[in-house]
């Protein structure tokens, strides 16, 4: 009976109490994260969510990370297709980019951020697709780009594009 009793108290406080209290906390103290990190427009329409990457595709804006999975969070995951493999190389010849990221997908397959240094690669293509100079695009990346603690300095693909679209184009 004592047996019975400690696992009925310890699934109410396990598994009902410590999840709610958790979730209160987290929708408490950081109701955005905690709501999946959404980025709205001014008119309140969904543009996306900070974590979960997106294809950009324009010659005016930052391109992300290849994704096996069409960048759809709700199916993410890795092609699983070998560093020597003729798929990934014919892949590779087929993009303009050199950064090593760039001719990867991620591991998740909705990667959110770029290393600094992919990003940077880019600027000259969209300084010139939007008759900026290529110092003023690479001073917006350099901006943007948050603290390598646990590796490379990165930068968010979607909050750099929609900074870009803040700078007026030139032409």
């Amino acid at each position: 009976m004592n047996a019975i009793r400690t696992l009925l108290v310890l699934t109410l406080l396990l598994g009902l109490g410590y999840p709610m209290l958790v979730t209160g906390l987290g929708q408490w103290l950081f109701p955005a994260q905690a709501n999946g990190s959404l980025i709205h427009d001014g008119a309140g329409r969904l543009i996306g969510s900070a974590l979960i990457g997106q294809g950009f595709t324009g010659a005016g804006y930052f391109h992300s990370r290849p994704s096996a999975t069409g960048y759809d969070g709700a199916g993410s995951g890795a092609t699983n297709l070998p560093q020597g493999s003729a798929a990934r190389r014919a892949f590779a010849e087929a993009q303009p980019y050199s950064h090593p990221a760039m001719l990867t997908k991620s591991a998740s397959g909705v990667d959110p951020d770029l290393p600094l240094a992919a990003a940077l690669e880019q600027v000259p293509r969209i300084a010139a697709a939007r008759g900026l100079p290529a110092a003023k695009v690479q001073s917006l990346v350099l901006s943007r780009r948050q603290a390598g603690i646990l590796g490379p300095q990165v930068v968010n693909v979607l909050l750099l594009n929609l900074a870009l679209d803040k700078e007026p184009y030139a032409r």
